[in-house]
């Protein structure tokens, strides 16, 4: 199993000044202690479930393309991209821009988004819930056949490009993460597009795989070809402390899952990665 460190709360790293430096130093830590994966929200403004939406908040790919700077071997992904935000062809170019200058290491992550408040309040483009799974299954569509080197028009009912022209090419063609709750029409996308689902890691986190396989069976594949992965928090120091995160992790491989993400609390002092890096992910490796 392995564990990607998600960056989704930017209060408390030292304000407008020393919040670059301090998530420079999260990165490095992050990388040299262990974690596979780096992943920031693709928010403008906070969330709810986080804090309130006038706290600080870095747009998505800025901070990938500034912490690619800093690490050499952490893999680098939004969890995950609202497929409306950015126009498809922009999307893949910004993906492919930051694969090459992170030498191979940017995965799409991507979603319907929901955050209407947010878009409407900041002039982005936003649809129905229709509408937003259609415009995620062409944003997908569009970008894989920019990473397949072809250059041909795109006609779809949202979109069209004159030209899926892109160079320089990828790298490594991008892994494409598709996350979301949606057990038909997200999981659906999944099993046509994706190398890798993301779902929430609480109970019903087992019954996810579960309709993949339905999805997959579907569409004509083998599910053991998508990656599982899921999103808990990674509180070593709470209640349960390191032998209760042990256990919920163990529930998550159990069930199907492959790699985990999660924010850590405290994030700015180096604390609670030491004690992920030194007592978790030994552990959790050998799985």
């Amino acid at each position: 199993m392995r564990l990607g460190l998600h960056l989704n709360d930017y209060t408390h790293l030292g304000g407008p000044t020393g919040t670059g430096p301090t998530l420079a130093r999260i990165a490095r830590t992050a990388e040299a202690v262990g974690f596979a994966r780096l992943s920031v929200t693709d928010h403008l403004w906070q969330v709810s479930q986080t804090g309130e939406e006038d706290e600080p908040m870095l747009e998505a790919y800025s901070t990938l393309s500034f912490l690619a700077g800093h690490t050499s071997t952490i893999e680098l992904q939004t969890l995950v991209t609202a497929a409306t935000y950015r126009a498809p062809g922009m999307l893949a170019k910004i993906v492919t821009t930051l694969d090459v200058l992170s030498g191979g290491r940017a995965w799409l992550g991507i979603g319907t988004g929901w955050n209407e408040q947010e878009a409407t309040g900041l002039g982005l483009p936003y649809d129905g819930h229709d509408g937003r799974y259609e415009r995620l299954e062409e944003t997908l569509r569009i970008c894989l056949q920019m990473w397949s080197g072809s250059d041909a028009p795109f006609e779809g009912e949202h979109y069209r490009l004159g030209s899926t022209l892109n160079v320089p090419q990828t790298v490594s063609s991008p892994r494409v993460l598709v996350g979301g709750g949606g057990e038909l029409r997200t999981l659906k996308l999944v099993a046509k597009y994706a190398d890798a689902m993301n779902v929430w890691g609480g109970p019903d986190a087992g019954q996810k795989i579960a309709r993949l396989r339905e999805r997959c069976a579907e569409v004509g594949r083998d599910h053991m070809e998508i990656e599982k992965t899921a999103l808990f928090p990674l509180d070593a120091e709470g209640p349960q402390g390191v032998d209760g995160l042990l256990r919920e992790l163990r529930r998550l491989h159990d069930l199907g899952f492959s790699t985990v993400y999660g924010a850590v609390p405290d994030i700015s002092s180096a604390a609670q990665l030491d004690v992920i890096g030194s007592k978790v992910i030994p552990e959790i490796s050998r799985w």
